[in-house]
């Protein structure tokens, strides 16, 4: 009895640690599927088109845009970034799960475009966490870091309609968290539509 797929949506602010909960999440849960993105940037040196991303004009951008063919979609520094919708549906269809890491606006559009997605925010355990781990790692300086801070509490208050909020504090409790919240996705009725019907008929 195959189940529809999941589409698994983890947000978080800077910092949080969604990185490493992913590749724990993925090392331990490795059929998870990709879906290939769709921008208007030029292809960097060795990308491929069809592989990294699939590069489009802006004007083709706009029109599949305008066709309301992206799961969702983003303009991030002069360009547009998007997730194809349809190969998304086809492999959730087949059965396939689908990991998203993408901020709240990212996610906000998929919560209208993937209705049976399973959303799920990480949050620090505190902002003077959140400060020391950005600091911590050494890689921004004084604004960047400034900026990053005010980012979370903005992305923070978006937190409350998520489906699951998990506290990274201790990064094994946090994944025992989101390997809860992913294993319980797996069992709702959405995504087992047929199993009723199919057990009643033994």
């Amino acid at each position: 009895m195959r189940r529809e797929g999941i589409a698994l949506v983890l947000s978080a602010p800077s910092g949080t640690g969604k990185t490493t909960l992913i590749k724990r999440l993925l090392a331990e849960f490795p059929h998870f599927g990709y879906s290939v993105s769709c921008t208007t940037r030029q292809p960097r040196q060795g990308e491929e088109h069809g592989k990294d991303y699939f590069f489009l004009s802006r004007e083709e951008f706009e029109r599949r845009r305008a066709e309301q063919a992206f799961a969702e979609w983003a303009e991030v520094h002069g360009n547009f970034y998007g997730t194809p919708l349809a190969p998304v549906k086809e492999m959730l269809h087949q059965g396939q799960d689908v990991l998203f890491d993408i901020d709240v606006q990212g996610a906000a559009q998929l919560r209208l475009t993937l209705e049976e997605a399973a959303f799920v925010f990480i949050l620090p355990p505190s902002m003077a966490e959140l400060e020391r781990r950005l600091r911590g790692r050494g890689l921004d300086d004084e604004a960047t870091i400034q900026r990053r801070l005010t980012n979370a509490r903005q992305e923070m208050l978006e937190a409350r309609w998520y489906d699951a909020l998990v506290v990274n504090d201790a990064l094994d409790a946090a994944y025992d968290a989101l390997r809860a919240v992913y294993l319980a996705a797996a069992l709702t009725p959405g995504r087992n539509p047929r199993l009723v019907e199919e057990l009643l008929s033994r």
